[in-house]
Formats: structure tokens, sequence, C-alpha cells
């Protein structure tokens, strides 16, 4: 430095405090403005740590909402509706209820009828609709709020402007760098003359006299005229890829179906008509082997060839003459195939001589053949008359129905419209397993094909010895080959009409499987349709939501070989007995077609002259409601005379057999092979099984099992479950109370009910997935039960919480594990949720509707003396075990009397406000059993304190509690005892929890809305609403949880996410019910847990990712304004210790007077707006950590926290509650620290206003501060010099404003090299950055802003204008040539991505170095194996913008920009308005 620097360095020392210029000058040579914002602010609690906030209950109670005026007012509090409870009816397809009637049910089916018919119960959030997370700005929407704007005009789109310049004028010409530098006449781009312009409108008051105050009043009118209501509907939606808030309620639980098609046969026709036939269809999959529907049978026999069977047939139920039926699918194949098999009426001879005629004759043989078609008529009348109830079968085809769909083509299989949008990862992710299968094989998918008529004209004949399904299998499978060896095979020759066609939405006259009506049933006399039962290829994971309880038999094969006697045309009669007596024959036997819709008995078709037949005969039944010991199923083996003969009976019994349907409790089912006696079965043969050699009677081929029949139930009753099962039981009995009991082979006493109850919620893990899915909602309600009302045995209460709550944990990981293809995005199964927001009530009575009194059982029980109660139970109160924690000695009573004992021994304060000083450990109203949420770096400490009361709960399995009767004494608060549950649960089992936290998370949430609506507590002040140890259990949960998602999160970072999700979530619903100052003092526990721990992460960017996620969930809280008090005064810092912004006082360029430190402080990060404006200081801290130089991953961080916000500003300007300007001027208080920010944030904004012929005023002012700098290290510049020296700033660093454009706008050199080494902002983020700041500025307060303006010091000030200059810039209309310009550029890139992908296919460029590279860039989330696909994060990126644009939406971009242009330069001139003022 030389010498005369040094001599004026030295004389000027004394001019004004040194020390003053100091601070000053290095704040600003700090680095950057963010250095000192991370280390201090105006309380010195720096940004890195979360304020303790305000105690917001005790703020409203001393300003409550009375006091503010007008709309203002439903700021302050939540609505007084804002929850309420909603019984919405159950959907039923059909016009009936199909729920049996009958008084007289067991225990389980009750349950199953209560369960089938109950409405649903729905809390709902009046308001939540209005939160970002059920109401999403998406580019729908906003494409939808931005009809009817108003065209604006600009030079650029004029024609004058096409003909002055040409098309290739580079923008910068068109877009001045600076205002000064545009020429005001409208020819501004490019060369023009004078003469081609068209004069300009006079102005005839220009001349005129005019104060100053009315000209800015009238300008200030004029620019209020035609403005945009709402600013960021003109800018593009946030990225729904950054909405980690967006969910939404799930759907109600339906009926599972799958692709529906609708058959309709239309006729069938032979070369001879001399005999009715029959038909059935029924769909099998050859792949896996299996029939995956029920028979549809059908009669297309014309009247008079009916005529033939009336001595047989009754007056035929309308529900029998369907010939069309609705087949389901859900597992679409090519190897499923539609098999059509017809029956005649039994006759003599074998199969190949009855189909003979239909073989040989021709209908054009007619009259030649008359005499033989008279004798086959006159025979086939004989036979009809005489055995007109039995079957033979006759012939069969089937039909490919993949060769079906292929072939007529899909309805809609042409490419996309241009308009649809591709569906998004979450949607995909949503989809179910139906419509995922064989996704990539058009010719699988049987939703979308056009009709089809088909002519079917080949029929096989049935063959006696190959009629089993095996066989029919081997058929199909043949029929696919080229050389089959059937179409070497003469046919029956036949013509079946068939109309294929996908079934429609909503199809009148329709009747479900039960044959109930199902909506739309106009009129119940048209010929219906049937749905048809679906039996899946594979397993189905759905809920049963309706009463079924249907029984199939098969009967296979019946081997009489040995059988002496005359057996040779064997018939199977089937009924369905209710006792032994044929008259307790029950009519539960579907008919098929032309007939009774039920009857008491049912045959198989008859095998001619074979004494060992095979059947593929189909029976279905219903079963009645409540089936018992004596139901069973009797078959009964007939030999039938095909030729009369005199002294001989039509049919003779040969045998007999049957299978009890109940066996120890359970419906039997699956594959039999019974033995079948001669003889008629002895009285009692019901109780027992043919197994059973019973005296005196004699048995086919020595008692050998010579029948084989198969056994199936499709029941919503029944699980079928030998675990679920016995649990349902075991339950049962524990309500009915009946003891002594028969389970299996053992006799269940009271004293072994408490084992045996135990054991069965161990091994429900061991249920089978898919009843155990269906029989889902039945069995979590009953450990609701278990959990909320433990059962009393012997005197005394068993405490199953501990075992159902880890049988809870075990079915939601298996329903989880087995649906994983159906989850959302988050992980969350469809069909938990469902349950939670739909199914799940709390036990313990009727709910009552909204506003009615609730039933006392739904209330938590007291053990106050009342009637009906033990006096036993009063002597063993201290033994009870709490509804919270077992060490408690009562149960919580009401409302009423837990109040008065509180306000009895500690006054009105529960402690809950720890908070405040007051109540704080040691405080004047500390209350000692209270501790707060601990804040430490270690939350397992806070989980150890509960490991007293976990101790003594895990040692005990229950308390004596005599009581007389068998029956639920006390009932417990399920939320209460999932919290201390889960806090004291084992390693295993809380993994299992950890795994699907969510759901146990919404389930407590429920529990808690339930318990407050039902209890009428919702008047109660929201401290004394839950005890307590509840809220201390809470807190160990949430630490825990916090923990698992630091200490996750470089482990398995898609378990971190949804983890941390799952909390944030159930943080922000407790805010709805719970006190939320002690909820705040959760989310501050949390914040410190993981600020703790980002001092040691080795990737501390992963973690931040997941912080800002969790505020973001917060804050899409509905009452997020209302949260953040926007209505109470912002105090200013009662600490002595000055603000950043107080210190520059004595710089402030138009004050004369001391800042204002309130007004300061609500345009910082200090500590009272963070402290009062809890939620919105936490988003405003983290973006300000995010824009922070040295932040890691600082890309990813800017763009999820500026769109955070972004989102967050979208949301108000469409939430019609803030429509006020007054009310809107108070929410945008909340985001005044964003000027600020983006003021300091400036040197890294992408440089809008810089072009190839000119430099921008930042960049000026970067080349300003390098001038004689050099190295950060080397020699002062001699401007700070000036100032240290206490003399003015050097010259040329800054010029006057008012000087010529052709002036620089030089500033202060206020950014070192490191501020500009920071990470600089996208183009895209920092065009939303400066759309927030523009919205602020708009909604904000003017005389808010204008005190603020004049605070400012000179250097701040000159930031600010530099701010609103790039924000004019930023924004900045381009013309509808540069709209055009960049759709031909985007269809240029798409041809250069497609050549790109062509050289990756062809081999020049190798895709796997590309992949290798990408690998090798590190990635802000460290280098792990478990991390989940990002799309933010995948260098090759999926575009949602289609290649080229219609000229409409050329034009409606056009628009849209040139409105976002003049607002945005409203917004600046009322800002430059409010700063000149």
């Amino acid at each position: 430095m030389a010498a005369s620097e040094r001599r004026a360095f030295a004389h000027k020392i004394n001019r004004t405090v040194a020390a003053e210029v100091r601070k000053q000058v290095s704040r600003e040579r700090s680095g950057s403005p963010h250095s000192s914002r991370r280390s201090s602010s105006s309380l010195g609690v720096p940004l890195t740590e979360v304020i303790e906030p305000l105690d917001f209950e005790d703020v409203l109670l001393s300003r409550p909402p009375e006091v503010e005026p007008g709309p203002l007012r439903d700021m302050i509090e939540f609505p007084a509706d804002d929850l309420e409870l909603l019984k919405q009816p159950r959907e039923c397809r059909t016009t009936e209820s199909g729920v049996p009637e009958d008084g007289k049910l067991d225990a389980q089916v009750r349950a199953a009828v209560e369960m089938y018919s109950e409405d649903w119960v729905i809390v709902r959030r009046r308001y939540q609709h209005l939160s970002t997370a059920y109401s999403p700005i998406t580019t729908e929407t906003q494409r939808e709020r931005q009809k009817g704007l108003t065209c604006q005009v600009f030079e650029q789109d004029t024609p004058g402007d096409e003909r002055t310049g040409p098309e290739d004028v580079d923008d910068s010409q068109h877009c001045s760098g600076s205002p000064e530098d545009t020429p005001r006449s409208s020819g501004a781009s490019g060369v023009f003359s004078l003469r081609n312009l068209a004069a300009d409108s006079l102005l005839p008051t220009l001349l005129e006299r005019a104060a100053p105050e009315d000209v800015d009043r009238r300008n200030e009118a004029l620019r209020r005229q035609h403005r945009a209501p709402a600013l960021l509907t003109l800018y593009p939606a946030p990225d729904e890829d950054e909405a980690v808030e967006r969910c939404s309620h799930p759907e109600p639980p339906r009926e599972h179906f799958g692709q529906r098609i609708l058959v309709k046969c239309l006729s069938l026709k032979f070369e001879i008509e001399i005999e009715p036939i029959f038909g059935t269809l029924a769909l099998y999959d050859v792949r896996e082997k299996k029939k995956i529907s029920e028979n549809f049978y059908f009669d297309l026999n014309s009247d008079s060839v009916k005529g033939l069977l009336r001595a047989h047939g009754t007056h035929p139920a309308i529900s029998t003459l369907a010939r069309s039926a609705i087949f389901s699918v859900t597992y679409p194949s090519p190897d499923i195939f539609l098999v059509v098999k017809l029956e005649k009426v039994l006759q003599q001879g074998d199969i190949s001589e009855c189909c003979e005629p239909y073989m040989v004759m021709k209908e054009a043989d007619t009259v030649k053949n008359k005499e033989k078609l008279e004798k086959l008529r006159l025979a086939a009348e004989q036979f009809c008359t005489r055995l007109g109830r039995y079957r033979m079968p006759f012939a069969w085809t089937a039909v490919h129905l993949a060769n079906i769909v292929s072939s007529v083509g899909p309805q809609d299989r042409d490419s996309d419209s241009e308009g649809e949008r591709r569906p998004t990862w979450a949607e995909r992710r949503r989809r179910g397993p139906q419509d995922r299968s064989y996704s990539g094989d058009d010719a699988c998918s049987f939703s979308s094909f056009r009709p089809a008529t088909l002519t079917v004209t080949n029929f096989f004949k049935q063959e006696a010895e190959r009629l089993s399904d095996e066989d029919l299998f081997k058929f199909l499978a043949d029929m696919r080959r080229p050389s089959s060896l059937l179409r070497r095979l003469r046919p029956v020759t036949a013509q079946l009409k068939i109309d294929i066609s996908p079934a429609p939405e909503n199809l009148h006259f329709c009747l479900s499987p039960e044959l109930l009506h199902v909506k739309p049933y106009p009129d119940p006399r048209g010929r219906p349709t049937k749905e048809i039962l679906e039996f899946p290829a594979r397993e189905v994971y759905a809920p049963h939501t309706c009463y079924r309880n249907l029984l199939f038999v098969y009967p296979h094969s019946l081997n009489f070989s040995s059988r002496q006697g005359s057996v040779r045309n064997l018939a199977v009669r089937i009924q369905y007995m209710a006792g032994e007596d044929q008259s307790q024959a029950l009519p539960v036997i579907f008919g098929k077609s032309s007939c009774s819709e039920f009857t008491r008995e049912a045959f198989t078709p008859v095998v001619y002259h074979n004494k060992s037949p095979e059947f593929y005969e189909e029976f279905k039944l219903r079963l009645p409601a409540c089936v018992t010991e004596n139901h069973h199923l009797f078959f009964t083996f007939y030999h039938v005379s095909c030729q009369p003969r005199p002294g001989t009976a039509l049919e003779t019994p040969v045998g007999f057999t049957w299978i009890p349907l109940l066996q120890h409790g359970r419906l039997r089912t699956g594959p039999f092979c019974l033995p079948v006696s001669v003889d008629q079965p002895p009285p009692s043969y019901s109780v027992l099984t043919p197994d059973v050699a019973l005296p005196g009677m004699r048995w086919v081929d020595g008692h050998k099992g010579v029948f084989s029949v198969e056994l199936t139930a499709v029941s919503s009753v029944h699980p079928q479950d030998p675990h679920l099962d016995k649990f349902f039981t075991l339950v049962h009995v524990l309500e009915e109370g009946i003891f002594p009991f028969r389970l299996k082979e053992t006799v269940l006493s009271e004293g072994t009910m408490e084992q045996e109850l135990r054991a069965s919620l161990a091994a429900l893990r061991l249920a089978s997935p898919e009843p155990l899915v269906a029989f889902s909602h039945h069995v979590l309600d009953k450990l609701v039960r278990l959990v909320v009302r433990p059962p009393v045995i012997c005197g005394q209460m068993v405490n199953l919480g501990r075992g159902a709550f880890e049988a809870m944990a075990h079915v939601a990981s298996l329903v989880h594990r087995n649906l994983e293809a159906v989850q959302d995005s988050r992980g969350h199964c469809p069909l938990l949720a469902a349950y939670v927001h739909y199914a799940f009530r709390l036990p313990g009575g009727d709910l009552g509707l909204p506003g009615e009194v609730p039933p006392a059982t739904v209330q938590a029980a007291t053990l106050a003396r009342g009637s009906g109660r033990p006096a036993s139970l009063y002597l063993a109160r201290s033994k009870s075990i709490s509804s919270s924690n077992p060490d408690l000695a009562v149960v919580p009573g009401s409302v009423d009397d837990e109040v008065s004992r509180i306000l009895a021994s500690k006054g009105v304060d529960r402690s809950h406000s720890w908070v405040n000083s007051a109540y704080a450990p040691g405080g004047s109203k500390a209350v000692l059993r209270r501790v707060p949420p601990y804040c430490g770096a270690d939350p397992r400490q806070a989980i150890d304190r509960n490991s007293s009361r976990a101790s003594s709960y895990l040692e005990a399995s229950s308390s004596a509690l005599p009581a007389p009767q068998l029956r639920h004494t006390v009932q417990k608060l399920l939320h209460e005892e999932l919290a201390l549950q889960w806090v004291v649960s084992g390693s295993a089992v809380r993994e299992l929890v950890l795994q699907h936290a969510w759901f146990f998370f919404q389930l407590m949430v429920k529990s808690m809305e339930l318990h407050l609506l039902l209890g009428q507590r919702l008047d109660t002040p929201r401290k004394l609403r839950f005890p307590g140890r509840f809220l201390d259990d809470i807190a160990a949960l949430v630490a825990s949880v916090g923990l698992e998602v630091i200490t996750r999160v470089h482990k398995d970072m898609e378990l971190a996410e949804r983890l941390n999700a799952s909390l944030a979530f159930f943080l922000s619903d407790l805010l709805s019910i719970a006190d939320r100052g002690y909820i705040f003092s959760l989310v501050r526990a949390h914040y410190k847990q993981v600020a703790t721990r980002l001092q040691s992460a080795p990737n501390p960017a992963a973690l931040l990712t997941l912080r800002m996620d969790f505020t973001r969930i917060l804050c899409s809280h509905e009452h997020y304004v209302t949260l953040n008090l926007p209505c109470c005064p912002l105090s200013p810092p009662a600490s002595p210790s000055p603000s950043v912004s107080s210190t520059t006082s004595q710089s402030s360029t138009f004050s004369s007077q001391a800042p204002d430190p309130k007004v300061i402080s609500m345009f910082e990060l200090s500590g009272p707006f963070r402290q009062q404006h809890f939620l919105s200081g936490l988003l405003l801290t983290e973006l300000a950590l995010a824009l922070d130089p040295e932040a890691e991953g600082a890309s990813l961080l800017h763009k999820k926290a500026i769109t955070a916000v972004h989102n967050l500003l979208c949301s108000h300007d469409v939430d019609s509650r803030y429509t006020d300007a007054t009310v809107k001027a108070k929410v945008a208080e909340l985001y005044l620290p964003l000027l600020s920010l983006a003021r300091d944030t400036l040197p890294r904004l992408h440089g809008f206003a810089e072009g190839s012929g000119q430099r921008s005023r930042l960049a000026s002012m970067l080349d300003s501060d390098t001038e004689g700098e050099g190295d950060i290290g080397g020699t002062i510049n001699p401007s700070v010099a000036m100032a240290i020296a206490g003399g003015p700033l050097a010259p040329g660093s800054r010029t006057s404003i008012s000087q010529g454009p052709s002036t620089k706008w030089i500033l202060f050199p206020l950014c070192t090299q490191a501020a500009r080494s920071g990470c600089p902002l996208s183009a895209e983020s920092s065009r939303t950055l400066l759309v927030c700041v523009l919205w602020v500025l708009k909604n904000a307060e003017p005389a808010l802003l204008q005190r603020w303006a004049a605070d400012l010091a000179l250097p701040q000030l000159g930031r600010l204008l530099d701010l609103l200059y790039l924000c004019l810039a930023a924004f900045e209309y381009k013309g509808k040539k540069a709209f055009e310009r960049i759709n031909s550029l985007t269809f240029k890139k798409s041809l250069d991505m497609k050549a790109r992908l062509e050289e990756a296919i062809l081999g020049t460029i190798g895709a796997r170095q590309e992949m290798v590279r990408r690998s090798r860039e590190r990635s802000p989330f460290g280098n792990q194996e478990n991390v989940r696909w990002r799309k933010s994060v995948t260098h090759w990126r999926q575009t949602s913008d289609r290649v080229d644009k219609t000229k409409d939406e050329v034009e409606h971009e056009a628009l849209v920009d040139g409105n976002l242009a003049t607002e945005a330069s409203l917004v600046v001139l009322d800002m430059l308005e409010i700063i000149v003022q």
C-alpha cells in the first residue's frame, strides 16, 4: 500500500466511529450474507438450531378471536366445525342386502352380518380439502384458472414490428438490459425509420399543472386496474415430483372384479331338431390348469321342444331363463378358453350311438330321411317322458378367447391423443395385479376390444372314458397345435351363435351370483343376465365386503366295479340335509336352466353302461347362515333303468354316503374319497363320518374309498384356514362365555382359555395369505377389541394388549407383503388405509350421529360405583391396569372426573405447556411427574425413561379382578395402548411396526378423533383432552421413530423416507386434535435430533433432504396460516443484543430516526419471528440454509426448498379463505424474510439480464468487486480501506442513479470470491424464487414495506433495487415469435435425442460407458445400494412436455407469459413507488 494511502488512512481515522463501520464492512465482506445468517440471529440463536416455540394454547387464551375485527377473526383459531363424524352408508350393489335376517345366528355369523351391514365410520376434517396435500396445484388446475385472462398488447407482436426488423434479430437486441437503454418509439428493435411510424395519440393533460400527490394517486389507481388477482396462477405449477405431501383418501372397500366379458348365447341349431339340448359355459385357463369360473347354464330350445319335458318340469323361474352372462377375469391370459358343453336327455345307448344321427343326417336330406326322423322324434319323446330328469353327456367345443380379442382388434388401440398425459409413477404403482399381468401383450386384454359375433360350427362328441377336467385340459392344449388330433375327428355339426363383448359398466337386468338383483334393475320381468362367479387362476388379495356363503360340490369319480348286481347306469343324487329325515332336505341347490330357482336335490349326468363313471358336474349350494353339527351333504347312488321292463323300477338306490359339514366348529372343505355303504345309514349317522365303521352296515369294496368328491366354499363367513378358524372360534367362545367348549380333540375350560388364546394370537402369522387378507377387517376388529376390552376369565382381567399388538403388527406386515404391487408411492397399502378410514370403529356399541348423546359404553370405562358392577371391583382397584399404563392405579374416568381431579391437585394447568418458563421443571408451576419431550442427541434416553413402566407391564399378564360373570368390565383407549405397546415393544416386533408405521399412526389418530367426538370432548381445552402419561408415550415414540430415521438414512433410504413422511403426517394430524404447543415442542425435539446428527453425518445432504420433506409435510396442514399465529403482534427482541439490521441504523439512507426493531424483526429470520411464526420460520430457515453457499447437495436442496415455498404460496392464492386483501396481507407477513433472503442470494441467481452485447448490473458489480482485489488474501480493496478509515467510499464505487441512461449501474462491492464460489441457482430455481418475491411484494401491506424500505441501509437498498431489476429481466415478455422458435427448437432437440438413441442402439456409442460416467458422479445421497430411484437425480429424466405444440397452445402460452410480464412490471412499479415515498 502506498504511503499516501497510509497517510490518508491515518488522517481520516477520526471522522466517524470506526467500530460501527468495521462491523458493517466485516459483515458485508464476511464471505456472503449467509455467514451471519447461519451463525447468529436477533436472539443469538443460530439458524441451525430451532428456537423454542410459543405456547400456542396460552397465546390463544390471551388473545381470543373476538379481539380481531372483521375477516381476520377467522384466522386466529381453527373453526369450531373442523372435525366431524360421518356415517356413510355402505355401498350395496344389489337391491336386496343378501344378509340373512334369521335371529338364530351363532357369534361368528352374527359378527359377519354386522360387519357387512354396518355403515362406514368416517372422521372428516372439513377443511382438509384446502390443504396442498389434497388439493394439489397441477398444470391442469393452473390452465383452468388461466381462463379469461386479458390479452396484453406488446410491441413485439404488432405487425409494424414484423416490417421493421429481420426475423433473425438476436434476442438481446429485442430485450434491453435496462429501462434507460430502451427507446420509447414503437420501432425499438432493429433498424427503423421515423417516417414509417404512425403518429402517437395526443396527451391533452400533459401540460396541465397537477399536484404530485394527485399524479401519484392517479397513477396508483391506473396500476390497480385490470390486475391479475392471483399472481402465481400465471406461473407454471410446482413440480409434481417434489410433492411429498401429496395424498388422497382411499377408495371405499368394494367387491373385487377382474376384467369383465359379456357373453350372449343367441341361438343353437342342429341339422336335425328332435330333442332338447342343454348348454353350459365356463372359462378354463390351460396354463394354470384350472377352471376359473362357475358354470353358466343356458337353454336355447324352442317352446315346442321344451314341451317334451312338461311332465318333469315346473314353472321355470325367470332367473333360470338367462341367456347371457358376465364373466370376470382377474388374470387375463392367452391360454383362456370358453368351453361349451352340451347335454341331452338320458336315453338308451352310449354317447357315440346318440351322436350318430347328428353327425350323419343333414338338413337338406329332411325329405329323404323323413321316416328316420319321425322314428327318432318318437323315441326322443318317450325318453323325455320317462327319463326327463336325467341327463347324459353329448358334445363339447371351446373358443380361444385370445384369438377373438386379437382378430377383432381393440376398441381404442390407436396411439394416445396429443392431449393425453402420461400416467405418473405413483399412478402406475397404484395399479392392481390384474392391470399389470401380461401388460405387454395386447391380445390378453379383455377390457377393450370390439364386440364380436361368433358362429361355432364344430362340436366334438364326449368320450365316456375322458370326461374329467384333466382330460379336458389335454384336449384344449391340443387344440392350440397346428396338427391337432381333434381336427381329424368327425365333428357334430351344429351352429352356435354367441356374442362376446366387454361388459358395460351398469348393465340392466343383471343378477349377482346369489341371484340378487344388481342395480339398476328396472323391471323384474325382464330376461336377466347372470354375473358368473370367478375362481381366480391365482390368489386375489382383496377383503370381503359383502355377505357371501356359497358351497360348490364337484363329484369326480365313482368306482363300483366290485359292486355286485345291476349297477351300470349310475347317477349320483346330492342333498343338503338339516337332519336325517328326507323331509329335512333344504332347498338350497341352485337350479340350472328352465327350472326352479332352488331345488332340494340334483343329479349328475349318467354315462350309459359304465360301472366306474367320471363326472364333470358342478353343484352350487347356498349355505345356510347357521351351519350346525347335524348339517351334512347326503349322496345317494342310483342305477337308472333306461329301458322300461315290467317289475323294474326306474331308479334303484345302490349306495349311500355323506359328509358332515361342520367339524369342531370348522366348515369342512377340500377333496374327499368316501366309502359307500350298501345299506341305509342308521340313526345319528350325521354326527359321524362315513370313515367310521358302524356295526351291522355293509360297505362297497370292504369300506374302501370309492367315491371321489371335492367341496369348495366361497364364503365371507367361514375363513377355511385353521389358524383363523381357531382364533375366531376362541374369541366368539369368550364373548358367549359358554364353557366347557370342545376344540378339536381338546375340551377348553376357563383355566386353559387364556393359554389357548395367547397361542392363537401368536399363530396368526402362520395363516395363509389369501384368507388372511380376505378376513383382514374381521381379524383387525377382533384384535382391537381384545386390546380395548380385555376379557375377564376366572375372575381375572386378562391383559392381552401385548399379544394383540404383536399380532396386529404381523397381520399388517403380511397384508403389505402380499399387496406390494398395489402400494402407492409412499408404500401405503390401500387395503389397510381403507380399513382405517372407513371400517375402523371403537368397539362398544352403536355410534351416535353427530350431535347425539353417545352411548355410555363408548366412553372410557370408570371404576366408579354403578348399577350392575360387582362390588369386588372396588376392592381390587389398586391392581387394575390403566388404559395407558399398567402402573397407573385407576382407569381414567370421564372428562369431568379427570378435570376435577387435576384442578383439585395442581390447578388448571396440566403441565403440557412445559415450554412456557412458568411450567418448566423448576418453575413456579412445575409438575413433578411430567417431563418434556427429550431434545438431546440420544433419544434412546427418552425411551429408557419408560422402562420402569415397561418392566412392570412385561412381567404381569393379568390383574386380579374378581367378577362373577365372564364379560368385559374395563374399556381401554386404543390410542393409549398402541402408543405404550409400541414404546415398550421388543426389537423384532418394533421392526415390523416400523416397516408399516403409517398404519399404526393413522390408527392412533382415528382412535383419538373418535375418542373426542364420541365423548363430546371437543369443547374441552386442548391441554386437558389427553392424559399426561399418554403424551409422554407420544414424546418417546416420536423420539424413537426420529432416531430410526436418522440411523437408517444411510442404510435403507427408502425405509427412512417412509418413516420420515409417516412421522410428519402423524404430527400434522395431531395438530388438529391435541395441544398444538406440545406438538410444536415435539417438532423442535426432532429437529434437534437431526441437527445433532448432521454434525457427524458422512452425507448430510440426504438427511437435509428428509428434513426438508418433513417440513413440507408439516406446512401442508390445512390450517397452516392459523398455526403461525398471523394476527398476534410480533414482539421485538427483549435481549439487549442488537439485531443485525439495527447496527446499520446510522447508515439508513432515507430515515433520520432510528429503525423500528419490530419492523426489522418481521423482515428477518429473527428470534421473535421464528418463535411466533413457528412453521413458517422452519420453512424459511430451511430455505436460508439451502441457499447457503457452503450447503452440500446445493442444487437439489435449492429446488426442494424453493418449490416448497412456491407450493404454499400457490395454495394461498387459490384458497377461498384468503381472498380478502387484509387477510392476504397478514398471510404475506409470514413470508417477509423471503425478501431479505432473495436480496442476499442475488449474486448467485441466474443472470437473466445478461446479453451478448452488454453486461448486467450484477456482472458489473462483480467486476467492480474484483478489480484491485486480486486474491482473497491479498491487498485490501481501496473502498474497504476508506470505509475502515471512516472516510467516504472510494470514487467510482457508487454513481448517482439519476445520471443518464448511458451510465452503468455500479453497486457496492458486497460479494467476495467466497460468496461467488457457492453453487449458483439454476434458471428454473431463480425464476421460482423471484416469482415468490413478487408474490410477497404484491400482497404485503404497503405501509409495512415502506417502513422497512425506509430503514434499509444504502447497500441493502441497492441490492433490493438490483433484485427488482432482476425480476423485470426474468419475466420479460419475449413475444409470440419467441415461443414459436422455442417450439421448433424443441422439435429439433427431440430429433437429436432420437439420433443419439439410434447411435446407442447401433453401438456407435457405448451405453455402458455413459452409465459408468454417470455412476462416478457424486450423488447427493452418497454411494448407497438401497437408494430408491429418483427422477430428480436421474440423468435421463423424462419430460412431460410433448415434442410439438399446437398453435392454440402457443397462443395460450404467449397470453399467460404476457400477463405474467405485465403483472411483474406493475408489482415492481408499486415497490419502486413505495421506495420513492
